[in-house]
């Protein structure tokens, strides 16, 4: 039988099957990517090229060893909206470059103190279920995709999964793209594919870049909510780090601070375009999880993916035919392959659920991330995996190591 760990190196592949792989990576994050500017009132071909960039921004700045993904953050979102309908776009760029150097100061300042600062503030018993919070946050959005079309959703979930389980060589590494093709497919035969956005783009066309401008209103809005996202990117890179194998390596090399760096840089790039924050994308962690690829170059394929698709509106415009349904399908594997990397993360790190410290950290991590539960501080808001990572941190630094535990086991009564 075919060696797969040779399989496995990307850098052994043909041209064609690397070019294959990337792909599949700029499927996974488009939706949602696309997404965020459609409802913020920013330019989705500005917001794909963004993307691109801030990916190969992210990578270099993290000497190309991080395998992630930056696309629109969703953390913004709300106040991106009222910026743009109340002050415009330029207004909203001046927000997003500030928030970009939000995160650089953090940067510098976790330089100072050293990657020790983020392993005692994320023990495992933290990182596990904020990670399983990341999939499970988003696992309503896979189902409603996938609602439109049960059938549809079902038959890529089933393709995805046999090629995943049952094939052999480079076909068992893209089963990510054989899902939605089979997925599309059949929605052809179903008749729920829309042509008409493939008939009105453009085949080739600049993006419709803005120039920034300083409005402080704006930026006091905007700005701030790095703070937030901040939380979610450590969480990002827990679980890009643990997806691997690696535990938290990533944390200490090449580091967090790099890490943030990057993607703050990368923020602040896209507010200079006018293009929507960046972050590490949950999808393409999914992707890692599924595939077992985990060489960082397939990323940047999937970056110069996503600069061509802001190039050619007719490309993008093909793969936003790619039903809801189909979308749904894959998404309920990608996200549900999250959540069991952080259920893998506790089991590997030998948590201890028996005890009450443990047990109360994990179930208010994972009430307060799946239940929806926001806390508003002025125009911050701290809700879903941000503020159940906050709840985690907090509890486990102010419950005793000892907690609900005796000299013996017993209980008298």
């Amino acid at each position: 039988m075919q060696d797969e760990k040779a399989i496995y190196d990307v850098r052994k592949l043909p041209f064609s099957q690397m070019i294959l792989l990337g792909m599949q990576h700029a499927l996974a994050m488009f939706g949602a990517t696309v997404l965020v500017p459609i409802l913020t009132g920013l330019n989705v071909s500005v917001a794909l090229f963004t993307a691109g960039v801030g990916t190969w921004i992210f990578h270099l700045i993290t000497k190309k060893k991080v395998p992630a993904y930056l696309g629109s953050s969703f953390a913004f979102i709300a106040p991106i909206s009222i910026v743009v309908e109340k002050m415009g776009i330029p207004a909203a760029q001046g927000g997003i470059i500030v928030a970009g150097l939000v995160y650089a100061a953090m940067a510098f300042i976790i330089y100072l103190v050293g990657p020790k600062l983020i392993n005692s503030l994320f023990p495992p018993i933290v990182t596990g279920p904020v990670i399983m919070v990341i999939g499970l946050t988003l696992a309503p959005v896979a189902i409603d995709m996938a609602s439109g079309n049960l059938f549809v959703a079902l038959v890529a979930i089933l393709a995805a999964a046999f090629v995943s389980v049952f094939t052999r060589g480079f076909f068992r590494l893209i089963p990510v793209m054989m899902g939605l093709i089979a997925g599309y497919i059949t929605a052809l035969f179903v008749g729920i594919v829309d042509f008409t956005p493939l008939k009105e783009a453009a085949w080739f066309g600049l993006p419709n870049f803005t120039v920034p401008a300083i409005n402080w209103s704006a930026i006091l809005m905007i700005a701030p909510v790095a703070i937030v996202s901040m939380v979610e990117h450590v969480g990002d890179i827990l679980a890009i780090s643990a997806t691997v194998g690696k535990g938290k390596e990533f944390v200490e090399n090449p580091g967090i601070h790099l890490t943030m760096l990057g993607d703050g840089i990368a923020t602040s790039v896209a507010g200079i375009f006018g293009g929507p924050p960046n972050t590490t994308y949950s999808e393409n962690t999914g992707v890692l999880a599924l595939t077992k690829v985990y060489d960082s170059v397939v990323m940047r394929i999937a970056a110069v993916f996503a600069l061509i698709l802001s190039l050619v509106p007719k490309l993008g415009a093909l793969i936003s035919t790619i039903p809801k349904p189909v979308i749904g399908g894959i998404s309920i594997l990608l996200f549900g392959m999250i959540a069991s990397v952080g259920v893998r993360t506790m089991i590997e790190n030998n948590v201890d659920l028996t005890k009450s410290r443990n047990l109360i950290i994990a179930s208010v991590i994972l009430v307060i991330g799946i239940g929806g539960a926001t806390i508003h501080v002025g125009n911050l808001e701290f809700a879903g995996m941000g503020l159940a990572g906050l709840a985690g941190l907090v509890l486990n630094k102010l419950l005793p190591d000892n907690l609900g535990e005796s000299s013996n086991n017993s209980v008298n009564f």
